[in-house]
């Protein structure tokens, strides 16, 4: 397939996810043009960059053009990995959205066997329980920590979200499996603790609110503990990557089981928060496999009307 032809698919995915094509739809035929022009059939970071400078116009402008092929490259990588996968930092004074750290099964588990290793004992209960809380339901971390003992639903099952970054509330049904471990450590918590000092949910070994800056030092600290590796150029796994994992996940499943994206995506975005359903179609573009998982999608739906 020729990069003309790869590009008019990639656009027309795009199209059927929502997106507008503002600048993608002209620039990326210019690009294969230019790969034409070269005799090159392979996006590589040299090529990409040549094309993006060729205009010698502003840093904005070039990074947004980088930022295009970026896309485009990450769908074909999904599709044959001898495409080049194009670094955040090719440019300087990038300030496009950085690809998050999807954490595999395997990961979240050694994080919360390293979580598991802190003393005290409420201390590892603490850490283990809320990276698990965080791994289920793609709650931000500050959701999290800022969660009362009151927002639990424990006869339904329902967690209730408060003071949230919109300043708006919502529910989340949660996972049997989910509630049970919440409930341990509510119990251990109420246990250490049978005289709360603090209404929170989440405590320190002090019995006071977890502060988020010691989560997120500690974090680091089970990052290193954990073993996680970090490929060059790629961004160090954060508490907040959870969340996003949790979502490219999500549309992963509903992918192989055929469910229609975007009839369930408002669901989705409404789980996490998002007030506008297109900050929840950026996971999209955010990882090769769910972009291959689209292109699969769309290929079997033009064959069908073939």
């Amino acid at each position: 397939m020729s990069l003309h032809q790869s590009v008019n698919e990639y656009l027309s995915l795009r199209h059927d996810l929502g997106f507008k094509l503002r600048n993608s739809g002209h620039l990326l035929p210019q690009f294969a043009s230019f790969m034409d022009q070269a005799g090159a059939a392979t996006v590589t970071i040299d090529l990409a960059l040549a094309w993006a400078k060729q205009l010698g116009r502003s840093e904005g402008w070039l990074r947004t053009r980088l930022s295009t092929v970026r896309g485009f490259a990450c769908y074909l990588n999904g599709i044959d990995p001898s495409h080049q996968l194009l670094p955040q930092t090719l440019l300087p004074g990038s300030h496009q959205r950085v690809a998050p750290y999807i954490y595999t099964e395997t990961e979240v588990s050694r994080l919360m066997n390293a979580a598991g290793r802190l003393a005290p004992d409420l201390r590892a209960a603490t850490y283990t329980t809320l990276i698990g809380l965080l791994g289920a339901t793609g709650l931000r971390s500050g959701e999290a920590i800022g969660l009362d003992r009151g927002n639990m639903d424990w006869d339904e099952g329902v967690l209730t979200i408060e003071r949230t970054k919109f300043g708006k509330s919502r529910e989340l049904v949660l996972h049997p499996t989910t509630v049970a471990a919440l409930r341990r450590y509510d119990d251990l918590r109420r246990t250490c603790w049978p005289r709360p000092q603090t209404p929170a949910f989440f405590v320190s070994g002090w019995g006071n609110r977890l502060d988020r800056s010691t989560f997120n030092r500690t974090f680091r600290e089970l990052v290193h503990r954990a073993g996680l590796a970090l490929e060059p150029g790629t961004r160090r796994p954060r508490p907040h990557d959870l969340r996003h994992t949790f979502a490219v996940n999500t549309l992963i499943e509903w992918y192989r089981r055929g469910v229609d994206i975007n009839s369930k995506m408002h669901l989705l975005s409404t789980y996490l928060g998002h007030l506008n359903p297109s900050n929840t179609y950026w996971y999209i573009s955010s990882t090769p496999q769910l972009l291959s998982l689209a292109t699969q999608r769309l290929e079997a739906a033009q064959g069908q009307r073939s």
